[in-house]
């Protein structure tokens, strides 16, 4: 039977067959946003983030790190991560990731990519049969679908033209809140496979009954906090909460010039009007729990979110279109530990808000009702929105 390389849950188990088509089809990617960028003569830009050229080119640096270098791959997590390595596939590039050098040109790179993934397809036809011998590849791979996802965010802060990998975020129409009886969960993710690290371990939890949004919150629902005096009424938000607002005079998400009426954003550079329907965007997680205290609501926690994901899509439970902010801060699993090469290495305490599911411009074999994502409450740069529960 044919396995689908966008398939979510195959693609943590998947062989070296799958891995290899969709290693190629994620650098291809890279590929395209690097053009997009280098027609915008944006490569090196770094306003509120990292040049995409870096972001690009870590897509080739960690298959070099961790696959081509790594005498201990065929170990997986067994191994030494800090084993002694060989030379790095291009030395002025390495230089440059290691603050040495100048950064190389968008052609250089080009090469640097293509020569980094012609080595692992290569390690990859030789690896061996299970998780072990497969776990740097599989790795590479959401690691690379995470940069493309980075680059797409870049070029939205970067108010950059539409690129040939934009799509429209989706319109929902309006949706009853569901129930959701009270129920016992198995949150995280079960060993087998490759597991991301904030996932592990599997661990069973109780859950009272609770009501909670159909889908994200959206722009139509937002706007009436917005035109209530949602951003002037101190009571509504934290004290962090209440700070970040001063400090950046905001008075609306990021990217919203006018939310009297109908939405204005500016998106690629240009004032559009976005649709009622869709999911609010941009938003921080101060922002989505000052809208809950308005509402009377209040944000989901990490086993309610994941519940309603595994249960409610036959019900109308739709994610998907925005990460969104849950309650809570990071933190690890029972039994959770980082292995070398992480691409999700724990926080301190309290250091991180959380959010759940995927964006809309999410690769769709990262869309796992598991996924989680850890960022500063007030990072809005994120395709960030939220949904609500009853209090």
């Amino acid at each position: 039977m044919k396995v689908d390389a966008d398939d979510a849950l195959a693609i943590r188990h998947a062989d070296a067959d799958l891995l290899s088509l969709a290693l190629i089809d994620a650098r291809n990617h890279t590929l395209a946003w690097l053009a997009h960028f280098e027609s915008q003569q944006a490569l090196l830009r770094s306003e509120g983030g990292l040049p995409p050229l870096w972001l690009a080119g870590h897509a080739g640096a960690y298959q070099d790190r961790w696959i081509a270098r790594n005498l201990q791959r065929q170990r997986g997590e067994a191994g030494d991560g800090g084993t002694a390595r060989g030379p790095a596939a291009d030395s002025l590039v390495q230089a440059w990731f290691d603050g040495l050098a100048e950064p190389p040109s968008a052609d250089e790179l080009r090469r640097y990519l293509a020569q980094t993934l012609e080595t692992t397809l290569d390690l990859l036809a030789a690896a061996g049969p299970g998780d072990a011998p497969l776990h740097y590849f599989r790795q590479a791979l959401l690691h690379e679908d995470r940069l493309s996802e980075a680059l797409a965010e870049r070029a939205a802060d970067l108010q950059l033209p539409a690129g040939p990998l934009w799509r429209a975020p989706p319109a929902r129409p309006a949706r009853e809140p569901l129930w959701m009886p009270a129920q016992r969960l198995q949150l995280g993710s079960p060993a087998g496979g490759t597991v991301p690290d904030n996932e592990r371990w599997a661990h069973e939890v109780a859950l009272p009954e609770f009501e909670i949004d159909a889908q994200a919150v959206s722009w139509a629902r937002y706007v009436e906090f917005a035109e209530d005096g949602g951003y002037d009424r101190q009571e509504l938000w934290s004290e962090a909460g209440w700070a970040w607002v001063q400090t950046e005079g905001r008075r609306a998400p990021r990217h919203v010039e006018q939310m009297r009426g109908s939405v204005l954003v500016q998106r690629h550079g240009q004032t559009q009007r976005v649709a009622a329907g869709q999911a609010a965007l941009h938003v921080s997680r101060h922002e989505a729990e000052a809208w809950c205290r308005w509402a009377g609501r209040r944000l989901p926690t990490e086993p309610e979110w994941e519940a309603a994901a595994a249960a409610g899509a036959s019900r109308g439970f739709a994610w998907g279109d925005a990460f969104e902010w849950v309650a809570g801060s990071a933190r690890a699993w029972p039994g959770q530990r980082s292995g070398p090469g992480s691409l999700d290495l724990m926080p301190p305490p309290g250091a991180r808000a959380v959010l759940r599911g995927a964006s809309w411009i999410t690769r769709q074999r990262c869309r796992h009702p598991k996924a989680r994502r850890f960022a500063p409450a007030a990072r809005d740069t994120m395709f960030s929105g939220f949904r609500s529960c009853a209090i």
